[in-house]
Protein backbone atom coordinates (compact mmCIF):
# COMPACT_ATOMS: atom_id res chain seq x y z
CA UNK A 1 0.00 0.00 0.00
CA UNK A 2 2.70 2.61 1.36
CA UNK A 3 4.34 1.26 -2.45
CA UNK A 4 1.15 2.06 -4.61
CA UNK A 5 0.77 5.41 -2.30
CA UNK A 6 4.75 6.92 -3.29
CA UNK A 7 3.50 5.69 -6.92
CA UNK A 8 0.53 7.96 -6.56
CA UNK A 9 2.27 10.89 -5.30
CA UNK A 10 5.35 10.94 -7.51
CA UNK A 11 3.27 10.32 -10.53
CA UNK A 12 0.79 13.14 -9.47
CA UNK A 13 3.95 15.41 -9.60
CA UNK A 14 4.85 13.94 -12.96
CA UNK A 15 1.50 14.89 -14.50
CA UNK A 16 1.37 18.24 -13.13
CA UNK A 17 4.95 18.88 -14.91
CA UNK A 18 4.40 17.35 -17.92
CA UNK A 19 0.99 18.57 -18.25
CA UNK A 20 1.35 21.90 -20.52
CA UNK A 21 3.65 19.71 -22.95
CA UNK A 22 0.60 17.31 -23.30
CA UNK A 23 -1.70 20.02 -23.11
CA UNK A 24 0.10 21.78 -26.59
CA UNK A 25 0.63 18.05 -28.03
CA UNK A 26 -2.72 17.90 -27.78
CA UNK A 27 -4.03 21.05 -30.06
CA UNK A 28 -1.51 20.19 -32.40
CA UNK A 29 -2.53 16.64 -32.81
CA UNK A 30 -6.20 18.25 -33.70
CA UNK A 31 -4.76 20.85 -35.96
CA UNK A 32 -4.46 23.85 -34.14
CA UNK A 33 -2.26 26.08 -35.70
CA UNK A 34 -2.88 29.63 -34.15
CA UNK A 35 0.24 31.14 -34.77
CA UNK A 36 1.53 31.90 -38.90
CA UNK A 37 4.52 30.06 -39.79
CA UNK A 38 7.59 31.91 -39.94
CA UNK A 39 11.01 31.32 -41.74
CA UNK A 40 13.13 29.14 -40.47
CA UNK A 41 16.26 27.17 -40.99
CA UNK A 42 16.73 23.21 -40.91
CA UNK A 43 19.69 20.84 -39.64
CA UNK A 44 21.00 21.42 -43.08
CA UNK A 45 20.41 25.42 -43.20
CA UNK A 46 17.86 25.51 -45.87
CA UNK A 47 15.86 28.18 -45.13
CA UNK A 48 12.00 26.64 -44.84
CA UNK A 49 8.52 27.38 -43.25
CA UNK A 50 8.43 26.09 -39.81
CA UNK A 51 5.48 25.88 -37.51
CA UNK A 52 5.74 27.64 -34.06
CA UNK A 53 7.46 24.94 -31.72
CA UNK A 54 6.56 24.27 -28.25
CA UNK A 55 7.70 27.77 -26.60
CA UNK A 56 5.75 30.14 -28.90
CA UNK A 57 2.38 27.86 -28.51
CA UNK A 58 2.98 28.02 -24.66
CA UNK A 59 3.10 32.08 -24.96
CA UNK A 60 -0.11 32.27 -27.38
CA UNK A 61 -1.78 30.28 -24.69
CA UNK A 62 -0.99 31.99 -21.55
CA UNK A 63 -1.61 35.64 -23.55
CA UNK A 64 -5.24 34.34 -24.06
CA UNK A 65 -5.83 32.82 -20.72
CA UNK A 66 -2.81 32.92 -18.37
CA UNK A 67 -0.30 30.82 -16.85
CA UNK A 68 -3.04 28.72 -15.54
CA UNK A 69 -4.51 28.14 -18.76
CA UNK A 70 -1.53 25.75 -19.15
CA UNK A 71 -3.12 23.49 -17.01
CA UNK A 72 -6.83 22.54 -18.48
CA UNK A 73 -8.09 19.67 -18.43
CA UNK A 74 -5.24 18.64 -15.29
CA UNK A 75 -8.03 17.48 -12.83
CA UNK A 76 -9.41 14.63 -15.25
CA UNK A 77 -6.04 13.39 -15.62
CA UNK A 78 -4.65 13.01 -12.08
CA UNK A 79 -8.11 11.20 -11.63
CA UNK A 80 -7.02 9.23 -14.73
CA UNK A 81 -3.48 8.80 -12.79
CA UNK A 82 -4.65 7.84 -9.87
CA UNK A 83 -7.46 5.38 -10.98
CA UNK A 84 -4.84 4.01 -13.24
CA UNK A 85 -1.94 3.26 -10.60
CA UNK A 86 -4.83 2.06 -8.33
CA UNK A 87 -5.64 -0.88 -10.92
CA UNK A 88 -2.86 -1.75 -12.27
CA UNK A 89 -0.68 -2.53 -9.00
CA UNK A 90 -3.59 -4.58 -7.74
CA UNK A 91 -3.18 -6.90 -10.69
CA UNK A 92 -0.01 -6.93 -10.50
CA UNK A 93 -0.28 -8.05 -6.84
CA UNK A 94 -1.75 -11.50 -8.67
CA UNK A 95 1.49 -14.12 -8.55
CA UNK A 96 2.22 -16.22 -11.51
CA UNK A 97 2.93 -19.64 -10.91
CA UNK A 98 6.43 -19.05 -12.94
CA UNK A 99 8.22 -16.03 -14.34
CA UNK A 100 8.49 -17.11 -17.53
CA UNK A 101 8.92 -13.75 -20.28
CA UNK A 102 5.88 -14.91 -21.80
CA UNK A 103 3.42 -14.81 -18.97
CA UNK A 104 5.35 -12.25 -16.97
CA UNK A 105 4.86 -9.85 -20.25
CA UNK A 106 1.09 -11.58 -20.27
CA UNK A 107 0.16 -10.21 -16.87
CA UNK A 108 1.74 -7.03 -17.69
CA UNK A 109 -0.50 -6.56 -20.44
CA UNK A 110 -3.50 -7.55 -18.58
CA UNK A 111 -2.72 -4.64 -15.87
CA UNK A 112 -2.49 -2.00 -18.55
CA UNK A 113 -5.51 -3.28 -20.39
CA UNK A 114 -7.69 -3.05 -17.28
CA UNK A 115 -6.41 0.10 -16.28
CA UNK A 116 -6.74 1.86 -19.47
CA UNK A 117 -10.10 0.70 -19.73
CA UNK A 118 -11.23 1.92 -16.52
CA UNK A 119 -9.18 5.12 -16.53
CA UNK A 120 -10.21 5.89 -20.49
CA UNK A 121 -13.57 8.33 -19.04
CA UNK A 122 -11.15 10.35 -17.15
CA UNK A 123 -8.89 10.55 -20.37
CA UNK A 124 -11.82 11.65 -22.61
CA UNK A 125 -12.93 14.32 -19.86
CA UNK A 126 -9.05 15.58 -20.05
CA UNK A 127 -9.03 15.69 -24.25
CA UNK A 128 -12.12 17.51 -24.42
CA UNK A 129 -11.42 19.95 -21.61
CA UNK A 130 -8.03 20.85 -23.43
CA UNK A 131 -9.83 21.04 -27.38
CA UNK A 132 -12.12 23.38 -25.59
CA UNK A 133 -9.33 26.39 -26.40
CA UNK A 134 -10.02 25.89 -30.36
CA UNK A 135 -13.69 27.40 -29.97
CA UNK A 136 -13.21 28.94 -26.98
CA UNK A 137 -16.22 26.74 -25.28
CA UNK A 138 -17.11 25.80 -21.65
CA UNK A 139 -18.70 23.02 -22.34
CA UNK A 140 -17.05 20.92 -20.06
CA UNK A 141 -15.84 22.47 -17.17
CA UNK A 142 -15.54 19.83 -14.25
CA UNK A 143 -15.26 16.49 -13.95
CA UNK A 144 -19.08 15.95 -12.66
CA UNK A 145 -20.70 18.17 -15.16
CA UNK A 146 -18.71 16.31 -17.87
CA UNK A 147 -19.66 13.20 -16.77
CA UNK A 148 -23.18 14.24 -17.55
CA UNK A 149 -22.74 16.00 -20.42
CA UNK A 150 -21.10 12.91 -22.17
CA UNK A 151 -23.64 10.43 -20.49
CA UNK A 152 -26.78 13.21 -21.54
CA UNK A 153 -25.40 13.26 -25.13
CA UNK A 154 -23.47 10.39 -25.96
CA UNK A 155 -24.18 7.43 -23.37
CA UNK A 156 -21.94 4.93 -21.98
CA UNK A 157 -20.16 4.24 -25.61
CA UNK A 158 -19.43 8.43 -25.42
CA UNK A 159 -16.55 7.97 -22.77
CA UNK A 160 -15.10 4.85 -24.64
CA UNK A 161 -14.65 7.05 -27.16
CA UNK A 162 -11.06 6.07 -28.68
CA UNK A 163 -10.01 3.63 -26.31
CA UNK A 164 -9.68 0.59 -29.28
CA UNK A 165 -6.83 2.36 -30.56
CA UNK A 166 -5.43 3.55 -27.59
CA UNK A 167 -5.83 -0.23 -26.03
CA UNK A 168 -4.12 -1.60 -29.09
CA UNK A 169 -1.34 1.04 -28.91
CA UNK A 170 -0.77 0.00 -25.31
CA UNK A 171 -0.57 -3.66 -25.87
CA UNK A 172 1.82 -3.15 -29.03
CA UNK A 173 4.35 -0.86 -27.31
CA UNK A 174 4.24 -3.07 -24.04
CA UNK A 175 5.10 -6.24 -26.17
CA UNK A 176 8.16 -4.30 -28.34
CA UNK A 177 9.23 -3.13 -24.76
CA UNK A 178 9.36 -6.46 -23.12
CA UNK A 179 10.78 -8.69 -26.49
CA UNK A 180 13.65 -5.91 -27.15
CA UNK A 181 14.40 -5.34 -23.16
CA UNK A 182 14.33 -9.87 -22.93
CA UNK A 183 16.83 -9.68 -25.97
CA UNK A 184 18.88 -7.17 -25.05
CA UNK A 185 19.43 -8.39 -21.21
CA UNK A 186 19.68 -12.03 -22.92
CA UNK A 187 21.92 -11.69 -25.69
CA UNK A 188 23.45 -8.15 -25.86
CA UNK A 189 24.40 -7.30 -22.06
CA UNK A 190 27.36 -7.66 -19.96
CA UNK A 191 27.48 -10.48 -16.89
CA UNK A 192 29.56 -7.87 -15.26
CA UNK A 193 26.46 -5.14 -15.94
CA UNK A 194 24.49 -5.40 -12.48
CA UNK A 195 20.84 -6.57 -13.06
CA UNK A 196 19.33 -3.17 -12.19
CA UNK A 197 21.80 -1.21 -14.73
CA UNK A 198 20.16 -3.34 -17.52
CA UNK A 199 16.68 -3.03 -17.07
CA UNK A 200 17.39 0.72 -17.02
CA UNK A 201 19.54 0.71 -20.03
CA UNK A 202 16.94 -1.70 -21.76
CA UNK A 203 14.10 -0.28 -20.69
CA UNK A 204 15.26 3.20 -21.50
CA UNK A 205 15.97 2.14 -24.74
CA UNK A 206 13.34 -0.17 -25.66
CA UNK A 207 10.67 2.17 -24.35
CA UNK A 208 11.76 5.33 -26.88
CA UNK A 209 11.52 2.66 -29.99
CA UNK A 210 8.10 1.54 -28.82
CA UNK A 211 6.87 4.85 -28.14
CA UNK A 212 7.78 6.02 -31.45
CA UNK A 213 6.44 2.60 -33.46
CA UNK A 214 2.79 3.38 -32.06
CA UNK A 215 2.49 6.61 -31.90
CA UNK A 216 -0.37 6.84 -34.25
CA UNK A 217 -2.29 4.35 -32.52
CA UNK A 218 -1.83 7.47 -29.59
CA UNK A 219 -2.93 10.06 -32.39
CA UNK A 220 -6.07 8.10 -33.66
CA UNK A 221 -7.37 7.52 -30.23
CA UNK A 222 -6.70 11.41 -29.12
CA UNK A 223 -8.61 12.23 -32.08
CA UNK A 224 -11.46 9.76 -31.71
CA UNK A 225 -12.12 10.81 -28.33
CA UNK A 226 -13.06 14.25 -29.39
CA UNK A 227 -14.43 13.88 -32.65
CA UNK A 228 -17.92 14.44 -33.67
CA UNK A 229 -18.71 15.50 -29.50
CA UNK A 230 -19.79 18.82 -30.41
CA UNK A 231 -16.43 21.14 -30.21
CA UNK A 232 -14.94 22.88 -33.06
CA UNK A 233 -11.76 20.70 -32.43
CA UNK A 234 -13.57 18.04 -33.46
CA UNK A 235 -15.29 19.24 -36.48
CA UNK A 236 -14.25 20.69 -39.76
CA UNK A 237 -12.23 22.22 -40.63
CA UNK A 238 -9.98 20.69 -38.29
CA UNK A 239 -11.41 17.18 -38.91
CA UNK A 240 -13.51 15.12 -40.74
CA UNK A 241 -16.52 13.46 -38.66
CA UNK A 242 -14.93 9.90 -38.61
CA UNK A 243 -17.81 6.91 -38.51
CA UNK A 244 -15.12 4.32 -37.25
CA UNK A 245 -11.09 5.15 -35.86
CA UNK A 246 -10.24 2.78 -38.85
CA UNK A 247 -11.86 5.66 -41.14
CA UNK A 248 -9.31 8.08 -39.12
CA UNK A 249 -6.60 6.08 -39.53
CA UNK A 250 -6.84 5.68 -43.58
CA UNK A 251 -7.53 9.86 -43.50
CA UNK A 252 -4.21 10.87 -41.99
CA UNK A 253 -2.33 7.65 -43.91
CA UNK A 254 -3.73 9.65 -46.75
CA UNK A 255 -2.20 12.57 -46.23
CA UNK A 256 0.70 11.35 -44.67
CA UNK A 257 -0.14 12.65 -41.59
CA UNK A 258 0.16 10.02 -38.89
CA UNK A 259 2.92 11.99 -36.93
CA UNK A 260 1.19 15.05 -36.43
CA UNK A 261 2.21 16.65 -32.95
CA UNK A 262 4.83 13.47 -32.62
CA UNK A 263 7.32 16.46 -32.19
CA UNK A 264 7.12 20.21 -30.90
CA UNK A 265 10.03 21.50 -32.55
CA UNK A 266 11.34 22.11 -35.40
CA UNK A 267 7.85 21.24 -36.94
CA UNK A 268 8.72 22.14 -40.59
CA UNK A 269 5.22 22.69 -42.92
CA UNK A 270 3.68 20.00 -45.34
CA UNK A 271 3.79 21.49 -48.68
CA UNK A 272 0.65 22.39 -49.74
CA UNK A 273 -1.42 22.05 -46.43
CA UNK A 274 -3.53 24.59 -45.30
CA UNK A 275 -4.38 25.19 -41.91
CA UNK A 276 -7.67 26.50 -40.20
CA UNK A 277 -6.00 29.15 -38.33
CA UNK A 278 -4.05 30.57 -41.90
CA UNK A 279 -5.96 30.27 -45.24
CA UNK A 280 -2.96 30.27 -47.33
CA UNK A 281 -0.72 27.41 -49.03
CA UNK A 282 2.93 27.70 -48.64
CA UNK A 283 4.59 25.30 -51.66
Amino acid sequence: MADTCGQIVLGSGLTVLSHPLMYIKVLVQVGHEPLPPTLGRNVFGRQVYQLPGLFAYAKHIIKIDGKLGLFNGLVPRLCAGTVGTIVHSKVLQVRLASAVFVWYTTREVIARSCATILTHPFHVITLRCMVQFIGREAKYSGVFDSIVTIYREEGILGFFAGLIPRLLGDIISLWICNILAHLINTYAIDDSVSLREIKNCSQAMTGFFASMLTYPFVLVSNLMAVNNCGLAGGLPPYAAVYPTWVDCWRHLSRECNMSRGNSLFFRKLPVGKTYASAQKRFY
